[in-house]
């Protein structure tokens, strides 16, 4: 009897049939893969041990049933419960729920000193605050009934127990939460073999965990590459685990963190690995059928050490398909991989019409590529070959408007920006941190005055229909002239609305699906920036850091240089940032750059290099000589100083003074596609759009981006076409008029 019939247990029912056995397959899903296969489908869920159980004896007294088990599904105290119902091999019952309530495995790790984080149970909110009173951040909190990293996450702040605390309860069946303290370092997945009383170590890889603040395992990688000292502590502590448990026959599988303190147990279940691991990459790996051997020890049957000895050590690696957000419109370039030699095996678990959402678990991806080969190396190049070559194409996704995300990012800002239906910096005034200006906001509210004082004529007689909006820039081709202005410190100045990384994915992805790039900046804690470059080599280097002025150029130099290294489209600096709130308050020390230090920097660099924050026509001239393939008219949108001028009381002169010379782009105020046009018609080449965009990607994600950016573009070709304007190049000063 097999309970369970998802992906992860077809395996488990091929090799069953191919040892000749007759398979009873229970899962409550209907469509699983495995009732497909079995030879007994019953729609039973995993979970109902009573069930199971009526169903595992009406069965066994009709045609006997010799075993039962499970692989990489939480079913253990079902096979439990099966098992000590029909006297077949296997554990106690009180073994296997401790193998899977994760409070129970605490405490009964903790009562025979196993190494575990300190924790607490957590019924409700009030405990979980009790515990922020006597421990240090950060924590993870989580249901103690559930598995694949379901309700899993991460807690940095007081701010943020609530709201975390929600999250995890709704994932728990029975209420039951757990928190703990913050595990560091990497993790191995390890596999075991219980029988004749010893404990058989089958197989150790290293885990790939991301999108914090979940805990989603992205991949592994088998065998691990860690030191063999480091891999026999976790071994280790993980038989210790096992014993403490009293787990005695079948498997066990562990997940164990190497952290600054020595190895702990993050858990230990009663089965063999998920994730794939047990059923593809460590046969793979080995050439060791590890799951037929788990089969006969549920069957009582005996199991030989040579039946377990690697034949081959080959490197085997999974890794997830993790597409942008959104209504999946088709998918492609599968068929392509699989013939990718070392290419073992390909699943997908989204079809055109889904909708796909950020995974916050292990259970939410879209898909896994799984291949072999004989390094480390040639695997990944392998796996991630594949990867590229897979296409999942999505749109936005179906029924979200702007003002559901305007209301969501008002909420999720919690004050540090109002989210307003009119953005004119009148209600965030001097507020920074924030995302508001400095002083009475006079020079963001210049930035909106100055888009009124011109209007745009039309001209009408033409054959414009269709206008092209690409430009291009450094020897690149956008499909639109809109670009991301780089903006930090989602912490501070939007008071923890989004994690740093998952904005910065957000805003690059989106613009990169919108045929243009983003831009990522470079914050007041001196090692934000990497969190940007992060982003951006993820896109396969398509975007541009742009980074503080530093007092010490020496520090300017290696970020510029790291930006190179990743392969980024181009780079620069905000000189206007030169005496900035945050950097202050950070005690960063930030200074203005002569002309001989911009020259240092973009001669430090093969990357074109950008200077923003320019306001002077002699400044324009300034870097354009020194080296600047590219400047930003800007103001810093009020953030800098108050009493600036806005953009475009300035952008005609500075194109004037350098058009030609280097691309000019305009940045501040921009809400429509109108005032993207007046500021092409007033010599820019391309625009930066900041705070909407900060607003849509948090109140909308991708979607919200592309919503916002796709609503702009249409108001310009509409302008477009009114002004008879063929292309970019054709919008020049005639079209607008000063009033």
């Amino acid at each position: 009897m097999i309970i369970g019939a998802g992906v992860l247990q077809v395996p488990v029912i091929e090799i069953a049939k191919q040892m000749g056995l007759k398979t009873i397959v229970t899962d409550y899903n209907k469509d699983a893969p495995g009732l497909k296969i079995a030879d007994v489908p019953l729609i039973m869920s995993t979970k109902d041990m009573e069930g199971n159980v009526r169903l595992a004896k009406q069965y066994a007294f009709k045609d006997g049933i010799d075993g039962v088990i499970t692989v990489g599904t939480d079913a253990a105290m079902t096979v439990a419960a099966v098992a000590n119902a029909l006297n077949l091999p296997g554990i106690k019952f009180e073994a296997a729920e401790g193998a899977t309530n994760k409070i129970k495995m605490r405490n009964k790790l903790k009562k025979q000193n196993v190494p575990i984080p300190d924790f607490n149970e957590c019924w409700s909110v009030e405990d979980a605050y009790r515990f922020a009173t006597t421990h240090k951040f950060p924590f993870v909190i989580k249901p103690s009934d559930n598995m694949g990293a379901r309700g899993v996450i991460k807690i940095d702040d007081v701010d943020e127990i609530q709201e975390k605390f929600d999250h995890a309860k709704k994932y728990s069946p029975s209420g039951e939460v757990i928190i703990e303290e913050y595990m560091d370092g990497l993790e191995l997945s390890i596999d075991a073999l219980l029988f004749n009383g010893k404990i058989h170590i089958t197989g150790i890889a290293d885990r790939m965990i991301d999108l914090e603040p979940f805990f989603v395992e992205i991949g592994h990688i088998m065998p691990s590459e860690l030191p063999q000292a480091k891999q026999q502590e976790a071994v280790d502590v993980f038989k210790r685990g096992i014993k403490a448990l009293g787990l005695s026959l079948g498997a066990a599988k562990g997940d164990i963190k190497i952290t600054s303190k020595g190895a702990m147990i993050g858990e230990i279940a009663a089965r063999l690995s998920g994730g794939f691991m047990s059923a593809y990459t460590y046969p793979l790996s080995t050439g060791v059928n590890l799951i037929k051997a788990a089969i006969k020890i549920a069957l009582g049957q005996k199991v030989t050490e040579n039946e377990l000895r690697p034949k081959f050590q080959k490197v085997a690696v999974e890794k997830a398909i993790i597409p942008q957000v959104g209504l999946v419109l088709g998918v492609s370039g599968i068929e392509e991989a699989k013939k990718i030699p070392g290419i073992a095996e390909i699943f997908l678990r989204v079809r055109t019409g889904d909708i796909f959402h950020s995974p916050t678990s292990n259970v939410e991806k879209a898909g896994n590529v799984i291949g072999v080969a004989k390094n480390r190396k040639d695997c990944l190049k392998i796996v991630d070959k594949a990867l590229k070559m897979i296409k999942v194409e999505v749109g936005p996704t179906p029924h979200i408007t702007e003002e559901e995300i305007r209301l969501k990012a008002q909420r999720l800002f919690k004050g540090s920006c109002f989210a307003c239906e009119d953005c004119d910096g009148k209600s965030c005034a001097g507020l920074i941190p924030g995302m508001g200006a400095v002083g009475k906001g006079n020079a963001f509210k210049a930035n909106m005055e100055s888009f009124k004082k011109y209007r745009i004529n039309t001209r009408v007689i033409h054959n414009v229909s269709a206008p092209d909006l690409s430009i291009k820039i450094f020897g690149y081709k956008l499909a639109i002239p809109i670009i991301a202005a780089p903006i930090t410190g989602t912490d501070v100045n939007m008071n923890n609305a989004m994690d740093e990384l998952e904005y910065d994915r957000i805003v690059v992805n989106a613009f990169r699906d919108l045929g243009s790039i983003a831009m990522v900046g470079d914050g007041a804690d001196p090692e934000q920036y990497l969190i940007g470059l992060k982003s951006i080599e993820e896109a396969d280097g398509w975007g541009i850091p742009i980074f503080k002025p530093r007092s010490d150029q020496k520090q300017v130099i290696k970020r510029i240089q790291e930006a190179q290294s990743i392969g980024c489209l181009a780079t620069g600096c905000d000189v206007d940032a030169a005496r900035f709130v945050t950097m202050k308050l950070k005690n960063q020390s930030v200074s203005p750059k002569s002309k001989k230090d911009l020259e240092e920097l973009s001669h430090c660099t093969k990357l074109p290099f950008i200077v923003k924050g320019i306001m002077d026509k002699e400044d324009a001239i300034q870097a354009v000589e020194a080296g600047a393939k590219a400047i930003i008219v800007s103001n810093h949108g009020g953030r800098v100083m108050d009493d600036m001028p806005g953009t475009l009381d300035v952008l005609p002169q500075i194109a004037q003074s350098v058009k030609q010379k280097c691309l000019i782009m305009a940045d501040g105020g921009i809400r429509n596609g109108r005032d993207v046009f007046k500021c092409l018609s007033l010599g820019a080449d391309a625009v930066l759009l900041g705070r909407p965009v900060a607003i849509a990607a948090v109140g909308g994600g991708l979607d919200g981006i592309k919503l916002f950016v796709n609503k702009i573009v249409q108001e310009l070709i509409e302008v477009m076409i009114l002004t008879g304007s063929k292309n970019i190049a054709k919008i020049n000063p005639s079209r607008v008029i000063e009033v």
